[in-house]
Order: C-alpha cells, then sequence, then structure tokens
C-alpha cells in the first residue's frame, strides 16, 4: 500500500441522471453581465483552509474551483455528464486516444490558453507524487496537435475520459505556475472567473475578477474569502451582517438563520465509519463485523442531522439516483467474533461540525456493546496525514463519492483498493481490486453502474467501511445575494453571476 497519499475531500460519460435538480457549473452558464459593472465584492467563508499550499492535485484543488479560480478541459452538468469548459467539443479516436478542441481563453497571467500549455499542464499532473485522485490507475500522455487541438493518449482504453478531466484536481494552469521548484503555483496562472492576488496562510485570501474571462465578465468585482473552521462562528457571521456566503452551515445552526436564507442541496457526500482493515484490531474480519453490528445507523439522519440527511443505504446515497434499484446484497461478510479487548482509537474532524456528534454517538454504540474507545477530534489539516498514514483504528469521514470525477468507479478505486491513493481504511482485499478492475473496463454507462453496485457489494461485504448517513449540505446565502451555484458535486459554490 502506498506510503504517502493525497486528500480527497475537499469524487462513464454519466448519460442517465445522477442528481435531483440543477446547478449551474460556471463559465458563460452563469450569465455575467457581459459588459460588466462594478459590483461589490462578495464576502464568502469556506470550512477549509488551505492545507498544501494551494497545491491543485490534493484538498485544496476544491477550494480552488469553489471560489472560481481555476477550471478544466471539461466540467460537470447537473446530469453527471461531461460538458463544455476549456474544450469547447471533444472526439475519440480509437480506444485509447482523444482529441480536445480549446476554445478561445486566456490565463490569468496574460499568456494564451494553446494546446502546448494545457499538454504541459496535463503532463504536470501525471508527474505529480501522488498522483491526483483522477488519475488513479490511469497513464496518460498529452501532446499539442495544430492550433486548437489536445491530443490525450492512455495507456489503456479509457471510456470516461472526458468525465475524468473535469476533476479540480486537473484544472489548466500556465507555465508559469510552474517555474518554483517544488510546489505548484495557481496564484495568478489559472483560468477562472476570478484572480488569487493574496493568501494570508490558513486564515484569509483576496480575489480580483478575471476581466478577460472567456466566459463573461463576473457580476462581483472580487471575493474577500475567510477560512473559518468552526461552523457556529459561520453561521454567527452570516447572521450579522459580516458574511453574504457561508458554507457548511452546522444543521444545529440551521433553526437560527432566517429561512430565506439558509439553502439545503442533495449531495452525493455520504458519512461513513471506516475501520482499519491492515493493522490493530480491526485486521480481524470477525472485529469488523462486530464493529459494524454494534452501530445502529437509523438515529444519524433524525437526530444528528435533525432531517438534514437521508439514512445510510450504502457507500452511494440517494442522491444518486440510479443506485437504489441496482443495489445488491453485501458480499463475504464475516461472522461477529468476540471482542478482543484492548483500546479503539477513533477519530474524526470538526470542519464539519455534525462529525464530532457523530462520532460521539459511535463511540457510545460501540462502548454499549463491549469496545473501550478513544476518541480524537481535531481540525482536518492537523488529523489528514495520521488518518491516511493508518494511525487511527477507526475514522468517521465525509465524503464526495463524486466528487473526483464524476464517476462511481473512481471513487472505489481511489478509497478501497490496494494501491487507492484515498484508502483512509487500508482495505487490501483482492476480490475488492479485482470487482473494481473490472468495472474500470466498461465503457456502456448502465453496465459500468452494475459493476461499480457489484463491487460495492464487495467493498461492504469487507466491513471496512460502514456508511451512516447521506448528507445534505446547508449553505447561508444573505438576502442580498444572488446566483450562489448550489452544487451537489460541491466544486462550485461562485461564478459570474454571483453577485450583490
Amino acid at each position: 500500500m502506498r506510503s504517502h497519499r493525497r486528500s480527497r475531500l475537499l469524487a462513464p460519460l454519466m448519460l442517465a441522471p445522477l442528481i435531483a435538480g440543477c446547478f449551474a457549473s460556471g463559465g458563460g452558464d452563469d450569465s455575467g453581465d457581459g459588459g460588466g459593472g462594478d459590483g461589490a465584492r462578495l464576502r464568502v467563508a469556506l470550512a477549509f483552509p488551505p492545507a498544501e499550499n494551494l497545491s491543485p492535485y490534493g484538498a485544496d484543488a476544491t477550494l480552488l474551483s469553489r471560489l472560481g479560480v481555476t477550471e478544466g478541459l471539461t466540467a460537470l452538468d447537473a446530469n453527471g455528464s461531461a460538458a463544455p469548459a476549456l474544450a469547447e467539443s471533444w472526439r475519440r479516436d480509437g480506444e485509447k486516444t482523444w482529441e480536445f478542441t480549446l476554445r478561445d481563453a486566456t490565463f490569468q497571467d496574460g499568456s494564451e490558453v494553446t494546446p502546448a500549455a494545457v499538454a504541459d499542464s496535463l503532463t504536470h499532473a501525471t508527474d505529480a507524487e501522488p498522483a491526483p485522485a483522477a488519475l488513479a490507475g490511469v497513464t496518460l500522455s498529452a501532446k499539442a496537435r495544430g492550433e486548437r487541438v489536445v491530443r490525450i493518449t492512455t495507456a489503456e482504453p479509457d471510456p470516461v475520459l472526458p468525465l475524468r478531466l473535469s476533476s479540480p484536481s486537473l484544472a489548466i494552469l500556465s507555465a508559469k505556475a510552474y517555474e518554483k521548484s517544488g510546489r505548484v503555483d495557481p496564484v495568478g496562472h489559472a483560468t477562472g472567473p476570478f484572480e488569487l492576488t493574496e493568501v494570508n496562510g490558513a486564515t484569509s485570501a483576496s480575489l480580483d475578477r478575471f476581466d478577460d474571462y472567456w466566459g463573461g465578465r463576473a457580476q462581483a468585482s472580487g471575493i474577500d474569502a475567510r477560512f473559518i473552521a468552526d461552523g457556529t462562528a459561520r453561521a454567527n457571521a452570516l447572521r450579522t451582517g459580516e458574511l453574504d456566503i457561508a458554507e457548511a452551515v452546522p444543521v444545529s445552526q440551521a433553526a437560527t438563520l432566517d429561512e430565506k436564507t439558509r439553502r439545503d442541496t442533495a449531495t452525493t457526500r455520504t458519512t461513513s465509519l471506516l475501520l482499519n482493515a491492515s493493522s490493530g484490531p480491526f485486521k480481524d474480519a470477525g472485529q469488523r463485523a462486530a464493529a459494524r453490528a454494534a452501530v445502529d445507523t437509523s438515529v444519524f439522519a433524525k437526530d444528528v442531522y435533525e432531517g438534514y440527511a437521508d439514512p445510510a443505504a450504502g457507500i452511494y446515497g440517494p442522491a444518486v439516483t440510479w443506485a437504489e434499484g441496482k443495489r445488491t446484497a453485501p458480499v463475504g461478510r464475516a461472522e461477529a467474533a468476540e471482542l478482543s479487548g484492548g483500546t479503539i482509537h477513533l477519530a474524526t474532524y470538526d470542519n464539519r461540525p455534525e462529525l464530532p456528534e457523530v462520532a460521539q454517538v459511535v463511540k457510545q454504540q460501540l462502548e454499549k456493546a463491549g469496545f473501550k474507545v478513544k476518541l480524537t477530534v481535531r481540525e482536518y489539516s492537523r488529523l489528514e496525514q495520521d488518518a491516511l498514514d493508518g494511525k487511527f483504528d477507526a475514522f468517521v469521514l465525509a465524503r464526495n463519492t463524486l466528487l473526483d470525477t464524476g464517476d462511481p468507479v473512481a471513487v472505489l478505486a481511489s478509497d478501497y483498493t490496494c494501491d487507492g491513493g484515498f484508502n483512509i481504511a487500508q482495505l487490501c482485499d483482492k476480490g475488492v481490486d479485482r470487482a473494481v478492475a473490472d468495472a474500470e473496463k466498461i465503457a456502456d454507462t448502465a453496465k459500468r453502474q452494475d459493476a461499480a453496485m457489484a463491487a460495492e457489494a464487495r467493498i461492504l461485504g469487507s466491513d471496512a467501511v460502514v456508511p451512516l448517513v447521506h448528507q445534505r449540505i446547508i449553505t447561508g446565502v444573505a438576502d442580498s445575494v444572488q446566483g450562489v451555484i448550489l452544487d451537489p458535486y460541491e466544486r462550485t459554490l461562485v461564478g459570474t453571476g454571483t453577485r450583490r
């Protein structure tokens, strides 16, 4: 198993609708004002501060896309299909090659978005260590072809490449972004409607409107972003008029906001209990089965999330509308064993304020079954590496299952295979790996979905993951604000049409 992994929190050309409801996905879809007046700056609070110096290859990729800084060749539309972004069209040329035709666009440093620049940016992503989640198990090369075309070839046939390239971790940056040795610098080198101008560590960031954005000038003149890990503080700042937009408002604070200022969105995010399957007490499948049997998942949606969630069904929740009709029973579950004794080290993070309460309920349920449990709660950036290195026996994680690529198979490869880049459960099961590998080869949408559910059944059968609840995200939006993007994939938040 890999010793170095990267966060994925912040993961087919899916023709069947995945999500109920619609959202704008950036670019011209947000209906910028075209002539652009000098609209007021937006004051936005985000739950997660930069964790990796704004590297586009890890947790910060989603932060950059939510603030309208970065874009990829493609985006996700409301149905989960690949939609044009920096590439205005694409076509497949044989089993292993795709050609993407670029639109006329400019980087924020004034250089042109050329096929050579795009190919260079994608090459840097493929060379990153560890690889971005969207490239898990994928080897690709990109080359310029003529004045407008990028030709991308994969080592193995990849039927979902246009969808994969929508990942925030595959954002296209200019050559200047890679000039600093050892890091990628997106400040002033991206293509989105807003340009980062200043980053104050983990506290705040300033962004100005990028007037040469291909999708039209944004209606807001800029963004003043604050990183506020405390959910109650985010809600209070919105209520007192200090903020225009507050993401991830805690359910405990929802009732304190005026009904017009709170928006809840069904998402593809699932909160799960991950059990360390490679070391400690849960290396034994019988102990994992005992823990799974001890957890009553019915209480989380109603009590902890106060109705802003749905009861756990599996890795994919009801927002993935095709999943329930294809779900099968878990495969290969072990019988619950007698408890082995010792103390279980359970951990979670408080950037999502419901998680400590979820973890406390899990702790109580495990203790009622006879486990001894020590609970650790920290801010996510102070917890992540220990979790990825398998230093906890159990971990409560809120994971957007379609964030990284929009492909339901990709999250299984990243989170539950032996070489998965975000395998907090430390699961390494040959049967699971085979099932995921089989699913990755399938191009037909319906058959790929079937294969994803077959792999889910094997993963659930391992008891390395116990789904607890499927979340709805509450976004606080001031009365004066229009055009906030309520994205079920949690990739976007502000766009050209967001204004006050």
